[in-house]
């Protein structure tokens, strides 16, 4: 091949408020489980920096969980799909796809023989299903409830029975197979968010967003006691049980994790986490020795029975889809920019990152350059800010614009040029210094240190000043431009698919022929450090690597970021390549000389 994955650094779950997310443990303990968008994530809990990404369904995934043999995963979306795909084979091959009701899936249980399905969520004639994972074949209703379902189990043990917790503040107990309807259970005031089963199946747990939990007997599913009363202020979205069937770990609303005795229903541990409505707990896990629970922010925390008031560790990134990134100057650190407006730094080597502190945009990022220590960030706040690489805060440093930026460069000298709505703006030391109105939308920027001008069209900087050099014609709408290292090509890119390298000083094209074998409008592009190879990212999912010293042949990388268009890429070196995407993945490549 010629070229190959190196890394992954891997999305949030998505969250959303009031809604809770379902994390899938690894019956070996290795791996867990989570959704977003359209991909299912296996991240490896104890080193979580390594990760795989199915990506396979056509629309949003909400909830996948590891069958008990291991050798599959069932992940359902919203339109009511189940996939059921083997974790043995890299490329995770499909074993069967199922429709058991028509409406988003929120949650999934498999048999304790790995042979059968349970599936809820919000159907419009019915809202859970029971099937066989290798045929489809029915093998009883879900039926007794008057609202969307959003959790179900399997006693893990004979007799087998299935639990479900409901919209309709109740909790259904269905016998089988075939599985019946058997009871409702009222306790719950409010919606019935989770319900999970021991590990021997003696005990079943509830959670409702009435702030309690209650313990049913696994076989007879009489009450048994009620923990806490409440047990906590807010809805409790999240239950656990610890390996030992013993104790108890719930997730709640009112942005605490808490750790129960389920014999003496008292608490052990409480885990702040924030005051924040991010902070707020939305899921939980309890795999061997590690207890995750994940925040609105989708922020991954360890909790420490040892130390509750602190994590042990707390995985950060992005969960919604990216639209900024550049490299450190040293090109140690990764700077990622996203739709919600928060920028994270990644170290290169390890996946290390954290998000960058202080006071940002609060909406989405348009670009990013870094120069020296500082990186600058343009936002659709219409401001220009300034992130320190030394103290990965914001510095700021923040310049008014006056309208929406969509790009921006920096030269050598300091120099900042930003493409915004109608007008180029020149900053300098931290000040707008001068505006260009144009009569046109600029798209994006870039600066040529060896002869001061700045693309989409051509302009000399003189001074502070811009003027109009050189018009150079498009078939589409430019999307991106960017001059090579060495100062001697422009290359850009437009909506109709095309590349086009020009050479300089006079900007005639460098090649006799377009590069057009994207089939979508192309987003971005980047230069390798010496300007030989140009990358291209596009709408199409496609990463292509052109070279200058023989236009004819490219590098295709199909589906680099598949069911999501790229929306920037830059080089670490002259054969590492990194790409983000609107799958909010950030992903590291190899590509040989």
């Amino acid at each position: 091949m010629a070229f190959s994955k190196k890394f992954i650094f891997a999305t949030l779950p998505r969250t959303q408020r009031g809604n809770p997310i379902v994390l899938g443990g690894d019956p070996r303990g290795e791996n867990f489980l989570y959704t977003n968008s359209n991909s299912v994530i296996i991240r490896n809990i104890a080193h979580p920096e390594l990760s795989d990404i199915y990506t396979e369904h056509s629309a949003a995934t909400v909830v996948a969980k590891y069958s008990p043999s291991r050798f599959y995963i069932a992940s359902g979306d919203v339109t009511g799909k189940v996939r059921i795909w083997d974790t043995v084979n890299k490329e995770h091959i499909l074993k069967a796809e199922y429709q058991p009701f028509a409406g988003t899936i929120k949650d999934i249980a498999w048999s304790p023989d790995s042979q059968r399905l349970v599936a809820v969520g919000e159907g419009r004639e019915r809202y859970g299903h029971v099937f066989m994972a290798d045929t489809g074949t029915s093998v009883g209703e879900i039926s007794g409830h008057g609202r969307p379902i959003n959790s179900c189990d399997f006693k893990p043990s004979r007799p087998f029975r299935i639990a479900t917790g409901s919209e309709d503040n109740c909790i259904g107990i269905f016998e089988g197979p075939p599985f019946k309807f058997k009871m409702t259970k009222q306790d719950h005031t409010r919606y019935v968010q989770a319900v999970r089963y021991s590990p021997n199946g003696e005990q079943l747990a509830s959670g409702g967003f009435d702030g309690k939990v209650f313990l049913y007997d696994g076989k007879t599913s009489d009450l048994i006691t009620e923990i806490g009363s409440p047990a906590h202020k807010g809805g409790v979205y999240g239950v656990a049980w610890g390996p030992d069937g013993q104790r108890l770990l719930t997730s709640s609303g009112d942005k605490t994790a808490r750790l129960w005795d389920v014999s003496t229903g008292t608490c052990i541990s409480e885990f702040p986490m924030g005051n924040a409505v991010d902070d707020q707990q939305v899921s939980c896990l309890w795999q061997g020795q590690f207890l995750l629970s994940v925040s609105l922010s989708g922020f991954i925390n360890y909790l420490d029975t040892n130390n509750p008031e602190k994590p042990i560790r707390i995985i950060k990134g992005h969960n919604k889809p990216m639209t900024a990134m550049t490299l450190s100057s040293d090109r140690s650190t990764i700077y990622t920019g996203s739709h919600d407006g928060f920028v994270t730094h990644w170290d290169v080597a390890s996946g290390e990152n954290d998000r960058v502190a202080g006071q940002g945009h609060g909406n989405q990022i348009n670009g990013m350059i870094a120069l020296g220590e500082t990186v600058y960030s343009c936002g659709i706040d219409d401001a220009l800010r300034a992130i320190s690489h030394t103290s990965r805060a914001y510095s700021g440093v923040e310049v008014r614009l006056g309208s929406q930026p969509h790009g921006l460069s920096v030269g050598e000298d300091g120099t900042i040029i930003v493409a915004c709505v109608n007008q180029v703006v020149v900053v300098k030391d931290g000040t707008k210094v001068s505006s260009l109105p144009v009569n046109y939308e600029p798209s994006s920027c870039s600066i040529n240190s060896q002869n001061g001008d700045v693309a989409v069209h051509v302009y000399s900087l003189a001074g502070n000043s811009l003027s109009l050099k050189q018009e150079l014609e498009h078939h589409g709408a430019v999307t991106d431009v960017m001059y090579s290292s060495d100062g001697q090509y422009l290359a850009a890119c437009d909506a109709h698919r095309k590349i086009v390298v020009y050479a300089l000083p006079g900007y005639e094209l460098a090649h006799r022929q377009e590069w057009g074998f994207h089939t979508a409008k192309v987003n971005t592009i980047a230069w390798s450090p010496n300007s030989r190879r140009l990358a291209s990212g596009s709408l199409d999912t496609f990463i292509m690597i052109w070279n200058m010293d023989n236009p004819s042949r490219h590098i295709e990388i199909k589906n680099a970021h598949p069911m999501s268009q790229i929306t920037k890429l830059t080089w670490i070196d002259n054969t590492t390549l990194i790409s983000v995407g609107q799958d909010s993945n950030t992903k590291i490549w190899s590509i040989p000389l």
